[in-house]
């Protein structure tokens, strides 16, 4: 008995290169775009790996857990590593990396996470290009979180590395990954003697015998299921559009950083400014004296199907996460949230407002 979803014709080389070339006019980029067959981690190591080195000095701007994982990285690379730490609730400014490189002038490699889904932070990565640019130095950027919630434009904004998962905002498969490589990192990863090659880490493998060979022949058999998911959330967002795709993940955020102000019961926006805000998840503080890793667990017994988590780590007896991003970014998933945040909070003695949250989610909606 034939299966819809095991007994496929093997996917050919020229559907992958047209899945790349749909990926890349989401970028709006010019650069090359290869598709790795795997989580997005696989090319945010591939491209450190491959653009760091012992001797170089790397500018890793830290506003959140993935910030401190690229440090590591890059030490591991034998980098000098000057991290620029900011507090988790707010977002670095074009000034502060500015500082940094001033204070620095060797560094010739920054690292930078564009918005922050774990700690619901977004950074301003247009101001940050050009003083990047501006220095000399290779730019990397973790866009994963970002891209389908917000711009992402690595050309216009001298991205010379962008990475992006499809598990986020674009409600896509979270197997496979993208990233997209400036020429000057190309010849920084070949002029590299410690880049990964012949490894499932390597990009120069992919530019060398995929890139550079025509796209004709692939590397190895492509993960098929999550490529051709990948390609089915490309057509989705065609359809709707990219430009509303990310008007309704600001909505979202809008409604819901409204809606939990007025819910009450002692929450507060875990970032202060609505500007440094990631439209990809919004992320509360919980009242003072009550467990939000509890709260979380008490909302969702109310309603299993919101999208609530509990921050990671340190951060899970502080933090709600709403992930309203890809088919949660929507009206009835931020209602819901807020209307199960509500009964638990009741349920923990807290004085709410449904009612009120409920309007004033509706009235910010976007």
């Amino acid at each position: 008995m034939t299966h819809p979803l095991l007994d496929l014709a093997p996917l050919t080389a020229a559907r992958f290169a047209s899945i790349e070339r749909r990926v890349a006019a989401l970028l709006s980029t010019e650069q090359d775009v290869v598709i790795t067959q795997g989580e997005a981690l696989l090319p945010l190591e591939g491209c450190i790996r491959s653009g760091a080195r012992a001797g170089s000095t790397a500018l890793n701007v830290v506003t959140g857990p993935y910030g401190q994982t690229f440090g590591n990285w890059l030490r591991d690379c034998g980098a000098t590593v000057v991290d620029l730490v900011v507090p988790f609730h707010a977002a670095v400014t074009a000034e502060q990396v500015e500082r940094a490189l001033c204070e620095h002038p060797e560094i010739d490699f920054v690292s930078l996470v564009h918005a922050e889904a774990a700690t619901g932070n977004t950074n301003p990565v247009a101001e940050i290009g050009g003083v990047v640019r501006a220095h000399g130095a290779l730019f990397y950027l973790d866009a994963v979180a970002s891209i389908g919630a917000e711009p992402v434009l690595p050309d216009a904004w001298g991205v010379d590395m962008c990475i992006i998962g499809a598990q986020k905002a674009m409600g896509g498969p979270a197997g496979v990954s993208a990233v997209s490589v400036s020429e000057r990192a190309w010849q920084r990863f070949a002029a590299n003697p410690a880049a990964p090659r012949r490894s499932y880490l390597s990009l120069l493998d992919w530019k060398e015998r995929w890139i550079d060979g025509g796209r004709r022949t692939l590397l190895h058999a492509p993960a098929q299921l999550e490529m051709l998911a990948l390609e089915a959330c490309v057509e989705r967002i065609e359809s709707e559009g990219l430009t509303a795709l990310t008007a309704r993940h600001a909505s979202a955020a809008a409604a819901t950083r409204a809606g939990a102000l007025a819910l009450g019961g002692g929450l507060e926006p875990y970032v202060h400014r609505e500007e440094d805000a990631a439209p990809v998840a919004t992320t509360l503080r919980a009242p003072a004296g009550v467990d939000a890793s509890e709260l979380v667990t008490k909302a969702l017994a109310t309603d299993a199907s919101v999208p609530l988590v509990a921050g990671g780590g340190a951060l899970s007896r502080e933090m709600i996460r709403v992930n309203h991003y890809g088919v949660d970014a929507s009206p009835e998933a931020v209602l819901s949230s807020l209307a199960a945040l509500g009964t638990a909070l009741d349920a923990a003695g807290r004085a709410v407002d449904p009612e009120g949250a409920r309007r004033a989610a509706a009235g910010a909606w976007g």
